[in-house]
């Protein structure tokens, strides 16, 4: 542990009485093989403690600023598979031409630009400056308190209220950083794509297809593309999970009140009953990803079922 979780709660002027009280109520005293036992019952009752840094049941915690980074993180990859896999279908077809060589660029350029970086010139040009989007926050300062919190979603909870000015200006606050987020996640959803295409596109049956005088569009997009459906998914599922537990820098650098901020949070806190229950919960929401994969290979390939 970077923290004593002791002095965390008692502070640095407790006195010697007051930290062997909290240390033996917190079962620190315990052998380690215990204190493992009792944490993995308490996680198998939903039981994860309580946070040191807001005094609240850390499931709460985590229940009340999920929503706001499931929010930006399914509209960014709403954003970054609308973009990733039709300029990777694109690459393919017109390898080593000129445009296969501009999505190159533009994917590796997405890949290499730090986000936090892109996340700044981003609000410097398109706010600051243009004024095209909304700034920091999930909507502006003055419709704060306005919108019941009934989901934890903003668009879902201002539609359900009929405040659409609240939901246009959760719109506008949520375009830039689920956009930067999208070009994020699409520069590795356009390479995987062109990568599995090319391999699909030199098959026989492709050349077969052509020969028989199957129109190109056709032979690309029924014929190839279905073929590459099943790995799109596992990487679409993936990069999904990697915008939900990775987009710490994004919140931060836009005061997203999300899940990456409240990880960051606790870190700095040494806040460890929320930090091991945040790093657990990113294990999950792969496992759950990967499983829901698998089901929707079913439904792709009918090998599969």
């Amino acid at each position: 542990m970077p923290v004593d979780p002791v002095r965390a709660i008692v502070g640095e002027e407790a006195t010697r009485e007051v930290y062997e009280n909290v240390y033996h109520q917190l079962g620190l005293d315990k052998p380690m093989w215990e204190q493992f036992l009792f944490y993995l019952r308490d996680v198998a009752t939903l039981d994860f403690g309580t946070s040191l840094r807001t005094g609240q049941p850390v499931l709460d915690d985590i229940l009340h600023v999920l929503p706001a980074t499931i929010e930006l993180a399914t509209f960014a990859i709403l954003i970054g598979a609308g973009i990733g896999i039709p300029l990777g279908v694109l690459a393919a077809v017109k390898k080593d031409r000129w445009q296969d060589h501009a999505i190159r660029v533009f994917s590796l350029m997405g890949h290499s630009m730090p986000i936090f970086w892109t996340g700044m010139i981003g609000l410097l040009v398109f706010y600051a400056a243009l004024g095209w989007v909304g700034g920091a926050g999930r909507m502006s300062q003055f419709y704060i308190g306005l919108v019941p919190d009934r989901t934890g979603f903003l668009l879902i909870d201002s539609a359900l209220a009929g405040e659409w000015e609240v939901f246009r200006s959760a719109v506008n606050h949520l375009i830039l950083p689920a956009s930067l987020l999208g070009y994020s996640s699409s520069a590795y959803i356009t390479r995987m794509t062109r990568s599995f295409m090319l391999d699909q596109i030199n098959q026989e049956y492709v050349t077969t297809a052509r020969v028989k005088g199957l129109s190109e569009r056709k032979t690309i997009w029924s014929h190839a593309f279905g073929n590459i459906k099943v790995q799109l998914v596992t990487i679409v599922a993936l990069a999904y999970g990697a915008l939900l537990e990775g987009a710490v820098l994004i919140e931060t650098v836009f005061a997203w009140p999300g899940f990456g901020q409240y990880l960051t949070s606790t870190l700095r806190m040494g806040d460890m009953n929320a930090l091991m229950t945040c790093v657990l919960l990113v294990g999950v929401i792969f496992i759950a990803l990967n499983l829901l994969s698998d089901l929707l290979y079913r439904v792709f390939d009918p090998r599969t079922r």
